[in-house]
C-alpha cells in the first residue's frame, strides 16, 4: 500500500506543473469545473430529464386520447371533427390514412433522451401497435398509430414533448465560467509578478549583482517576504563594510609592521641571520596579503560586462611568466557581466594551483545560454576522491599534494570557490584529461 501511494505521488508529481502560476490556475479551476460539471450532471438528470419525461407525458396522453376517440367514432365527419379539437385544443396535426399500415422500425439514436422518455411514456398509455419518428424532421415529432383499417399519424411539435431551451443554461455556465477563468488569470499574474520580482532580486543578489531597483509589491504575505530580503541585504552590506573596514585597519597596521621590520633588517646589514628574518618577513606579507584578500573577497567590485577570453589569456600569460607551460582557449560569446577582479583571481589561484603541481596546464574556457564554465587541468598528481572537497576549506594542505617548506596559505582554493559563489556558480575538482586535477568553475549567466 505504502509503495502504491509513493508511485501515485511520484506519477503525480511528473504531470504536475512547476510553476506557480500554473499551480495556482490549477487550484482555481478544478473546483470550478467539478462544481459546474455537477451542477450540469444534477440539471441535465434531474431537472431536465424530469421535465422532459412531464412533457412527453402529457404529449402521449394527448395522442392517446385522439386515438381512443377515433375507434369510438371511426365515421368521416367524426375524423373532420376530431383533426379540428385537436388542432385547436391540443396544438396537434391529426391525419388519418387509410389502408395503409405502420412503417418498418427505423434505427434508434445512439443518445436521446426525447426518443427514450417520450417512446417510454407513449408505449405505457397506448394499447395499440405505433410507430414514432423523432430525428426526421428537427422540429416536428411524428406519431402513427395503427388503428382498425387506417392509420392515424399525429405531427407535434418537439417544443410540445422537448425541453429545448437547455442550451441557454449551459451557454450561461460555461460563459460565466470564461469570464471567472480569465479575471483569475489576469488577478494570479499580478499576484505572481512580485514574486517573480522578489526571486530575480535574490538571484541577482546571490550573483553580486545591483537590486536596487526592488521594492515590495503584491500583498501582504509578499511585501512581508521582500521586505524581510531587503533587510537581509542591508544586513550582509553592512556587515561587509563593517568587515572591511576593520581589515583596512588591520592592514594597515599589520603592514607598518612589516615596513618596520624591513627597516631594522636593512639596518642590520647583511648576515646569514638577517637573510633568513627577510625570508620569514617576505613569507609573512604573503600570508597577510592572502588572508586579507580571502576575507574581502571583493563584495565591493561593482558587476561589469567583462571579456573571458581576454582575462583567459591574461591567466595564461602570467602563469608562462612563472615558467609555466600553459595552453589556454575559448569558445562562445566572451561578453559576460562579471566581478573581473574577483574572476581573475579564481582563475590565477587555479592556474598557480596547477602549474605549482604539473609541468602542462590547459585552460578551457567555454559559454551557452546558461553557462559559463571554464576548466583548468593539469598533469600533476592529483587529490585523491575523498579529499577533494576538504582541500576548499581555509588553511588546509594536503601532505602528498603540496610541499609544506614552499609556502602558501592554504587559500588559493578557498578563495577560487568564494569568488565562483560570489556570482552564484561554483569551483569542483575531477579528473582530468592530461591525467592530474581538473577545477572546473560554472557560473550562470
Amino acid at each position: 500500500m505504502r509503495e502504491n501511494n509513493a508511485r501515485f505521488g511520484a506519477w503525480f508529481n511528473r504531470i504536475m506543473p512547476k510553476g506557480l502560476y500554473a499551480r495556482s490556475l490549477i487550484i482555481i479551476v478544478t473546483p470550478m469545473v467539478i462544481l459546474q460539471s455537477v451542477l450540469a450532471f444534477v440539471f441535465m438528470e434531474r431537472h431536465y430529464n424530469t421535465v422532459t419525461r412531464r412533457l412527453s407525458a402529457a404529449v402521449s396522453q394527448d395522442i392517446t386520447a385522439i386515438a381512443d376517440l377515433a375507434v369510438t367514432f371511426p365515421t368521416v365527419a367524426d375524423q373532420e371533427r376530431i383533426k379540428q379539437i385537436a388542432q385547436s385544443a391540443m396544438g396537434l396535426t391529426v391525419d388519418f390514412l387509410p389502408g395503409e399500415r405502420l412503417p418498418p422500425p427505423g434505427p434508434k439514436p445512439f443518445f436521446s433522451i426525447l426518443d427514450s422518455n417520450f417512446t417510454g411514456e407513449l408505449g405505457k398509455r397506448l394499447r395499440r401497435p405505433f410507430w414514432t419518428d423523432t430525428v426526421g424532421n428537427s422540429n416536428l415529432i411524428e406519431v402513427r398509430v395503427q388503428l382498425d383499417g387506417t392509420v392515424l399519424r399525429v405531427f407535434a411539435r418537439r417544443t410540445q414533448a422537448y425541453l429545448s431551451n437547455s442550451h441557454i443554461f449551459l451557454v450561461w455556465m460555461v460563459g460565466t465560467s470564461l469570464v471567472l477563468l480569465a479575471v483569475a488569470i489576469l488577478f494570479l499574474r499580478n499576484q505572481i509578478k512580485p514574486i517573480e520580482k522578489l526571486a530575480d532580486a535574490a538571484i541577482a543578489f546571490g550573483k553580486g549583482r545591483d537590486v536596487s531597483g526592488f521594492r515590495p509589491r503584491g500583498a501582504r504575505e509578499v511585501r512581508g517576504a521582500a521586505l524581510a530580503f531587503l533587510e537581509m541585504r542591508r544586513r550582509i552590506e553592512r556587515q561587509i563594510e563593517q568587515r572591511t573596514t576593520m581589515l583596512a585597519g588591520v592592514s594597515h597596521d599589520m603592514r607598518t609592521i612589516l615596513t618596520r621590520f624591513k627597516l631594522e633588517l636593512a639596518l642590520l646589514g647583511d648576515s646569514p641571520d638577517t637573510e633568513g628574518m627577510r625570508k620569514d618577513v617576505e613569507e609573512l606579507q604573503n600570508m597577510l596579503e592572502a588572508y586579507l584578500a580571502f576575507a574581502r573577497d571583493d563584495t565591493g567590485e561593482t558587476p561589469l560586462v567583462a571579456d573571458i577570453a581576454r582575462i583567459i589569456e591574461d591567466t595564461r600569460y602570467n602563469a608562462e611568466r612563472h615558467g609555466a607551460n600553459v595552453t589556454a582557449s575559448f569558445t562562445g560569446d566572451p561578453m559576460v557581466m562579471i566581478r573581473a577582479d574577483a574572476f581573475r583571481r579564481c582563475l590565477a589561484n587555479l592556474a598557480a594551483n596547477a602549474w605549482r603541481h604539473g609541468t602542462r596546464v590547459a585552460i578551457t574556457g567555454m559559454r551557452d545560454d546558461r553557462w559559463l564554465t571554464v576548466y583548468v587541468d593539469d598533469d600533476g598528481p592529483g587529490i585523491a576522491p575523498d579529499k577533494r572537497e576538504e582541500v576548499f576549506r581555509p588553511f588546509v594542505r594536503l601532505d602528498d599534494a603540496r610541499n609544506q617548506d614552499a609556502g602558501g596559505s592554504g587559500l588559493g582554493l578557498t578563495i577560487a570557490r568564494d569568488a565562483a559563489r560570489s556570482h552564484g556558480g561554483d569551483v569542483s575538482l575531477g579528473e582530468s584529461p592530461l591525467g592530474g586535477l581538473r577545477a572546473t568553475v560554472r557560473i550562470p549567466v
